[in-house]
């Protein structure tokens, strides 16, 4: 397959490509072989401030968008999503080759993604207030008005995803926006920005600047016109954005920050379903997501046989080219996440799991690992406490519901939790009492737009998705009109 034109490299300002006002650009990587795709425009403080300019202006309230009647957002949103729909092949193979996505999960992904920018196009126009019963002689309601201009902060695993969840949402609520892409993979959030003007939203409402944290990200997280930062990323960074939004001026912030997700798998769980359901958990997209299935649970009366299907199966996934239509195991996103993946599965070795499958680098170009198996492992190792982001399999062993519940609960994260049985008992006291923000029963990573997704505990803060993620782009006003007296 033939590598996808990039169209876009520039900053995205005002409905305009503009060069950096430095005129720097930084390399994009293509992780399969290491290549460069090209050179991209490093956005800094000057261009934060440019584009914070043009979506203030662009917030006014008699701005062309402030004054846009809700259902026509609703339009605007929703040629968006045919726009989408149109470039679909294109995007996805521009998606695989900037961060090493198989082609087919991005189109998978994209396909996910049109669905979710059609229901968040419909609550543009259904945002309303309430009215209070007070006093008698006082007549009170609620308004719900967009907070103002967002600090939009995407991850490097799922760029397209993470746009249309967090610009979307913001513009259903009518805020106007400055987008910092992750730096390892600037190019599908430029492209999709050219698609919002010609859905036609007005100059300034959606601005892209590429660039790196310290510079561009730290500038957008600081600035005193931004009401409202949306971060997808590490807990380290969302701390920092939690920070500058304090010293700032008090932005509110929606983070979600990453997980160590549990799975359990009880001992009347059908394993024909449940081993491959474990693994795509944790191998999709190399283990390069969020909520992947990081910590397997399995019930010790079937532990030996789930650990001989789980190795036979991570054994069968075709590792190559993401880009290649019958890949399904591409490269980590780059040499730093390789390396630190590697450093892990050491540790796991070293701290005494037993490694039954994979564990090495794949061939000696490119970011490529292999889908690997640990088995007997402990709570209490490095790879069953801390996030590896990588294909890292870890299997412990539990013997009751009570016990793996308070061993699930016992990590700071709280982003994504599973289980697999067929008793009812068993799902009602689980789902009841695991800390984290979405569970799955006989399934995992199924997602519809009308269901919120965040986490507990250090995995964020806020919602994303259904009335929730738009809700989080809002602030409610009570009005209260005395009608006692003439006015």
């Amino acid at each position: 397959m033939s590598a996808p034109k990039v169209k876009y490299t520039k900053i995205f300002i005002d409905n305009n490509w503009v060069d950096a006002r430095s005129g720097k650009t930084f390399d994009t990587y293509n992780p399969h072989d290491g290549s460069v795709i090209a050179k991209v425009a490093e956005g800094d403080k000057a261009d934060i401030d440019l584009a914070v300019a043009a979506a203030k202006r662009a917030f006014h309230r008699n701005s062309e968008w402030r004054l846009m009647d809700a259902a026509e957002r609703c339009k605007v949103i929703n040629k968006f999503g045919d726009l989408l729909l149109r470039d679909a092949e294109y995007l996805a193979q521009l998606e695989s080759y900037n961060n090493g996505m198989v082609l087919n999960f991005a189109r998978h992904f994209i396909a996910m993604n049109v669905d979710h920018i059609r229901y968040i196009a419909s609550l543009a126009d259904k945002i309303q207030g309430d009215t209070i019963p007070a006093r008698g002689d006082l007549f009170t309601y609620t308004l719900k008005q967009p907070i103002g201009v967002c600090g939009l902060i995407l991850p490097w695993n799922g760029p397209i995803v993470m746009f249309t969840w967090k610009v979307c949402a913001a513009l259903a609520a009518g805020c106007t926006v400055v987008v910092k892409p992750a730096e390892q993979t600037p190019l599908t959030a430029l492209a999709l920005a050219a698609l919002l003007a010609e859905a036609g939203v007005p100059p300034g409402v959606v601005n892209v600047v590429p660039g790196f944290g310290p510079g561009a990200g730290s500038s957008l997280t600081h600035h005193p016109d931004v009401a409202k930062i949306s971060f997808t990323g590490s807990v380290e960074v969302g701390k920092l954005i939690q920070q500058a939004a304090g010293a700032s001026n008090l932005k509110r912030v929606t983070l979600e920050l990453g997980g160590k997700s549990p799975l359990v798998i009880m001992d009347d769980a059908d394993l024909n379903k449940a081993v491959p359901y474990a693994a795509q958990a944790i191998f999709s997209h190399q283990g390069q997501i969020c909520i992947a299935a990081s910590r397997l649970f399995v019930h010790s009366k079937i532990y030996d046989e789930f650990v001989k299907k789980a190795v036979e199966y991570a054994k069968t996934i075709k590792i190559g080219n993401p880009c290649e239509p019958t890949t399904q195991h591409g490269p980590q996103v780059d040499t730093e996440m390789m390396t630190k993946i590697l450093g892990y599965i050491e540790k796991g070795k070293k701290e005494g799991a037993k490694l039954l499958a994979g564990g090495k680098r794949v061939g000696n170009t490119g970011c490529y690992i292999e889908p690997t198996v640990f088995a007997d492992v402990t709570d209490d190792m490095t790879i069953a406490k801390e996030e590896i982001f990588g294909p890292v399999q870890s299997i412990l062993k539990f013997d009751t519901l009570e016990e793996v519940i308070d061993r699930a609960n016992n990590t700071n994260y709280g982003l994504a939790a599973g289980i697999f049985t067929n008793n009812v008992e068993n799902v009602l006291q689980f789902s009841k009492h695991v800390e984290a923000g979405t569970v799955w029963v006989n399934t995992y990573m199924e997602f519809g737009p009308q269901a919120p997704f965040g986490g507990f505990k250090e995995s964020g803060i806020g919602r994303e998705n259904g009335i929730n993620g738009v809700e989080a782009y809002l602030e409610v006003k009570t009005v209260a009109i005395n009608m006692s007296k003439k006015l």
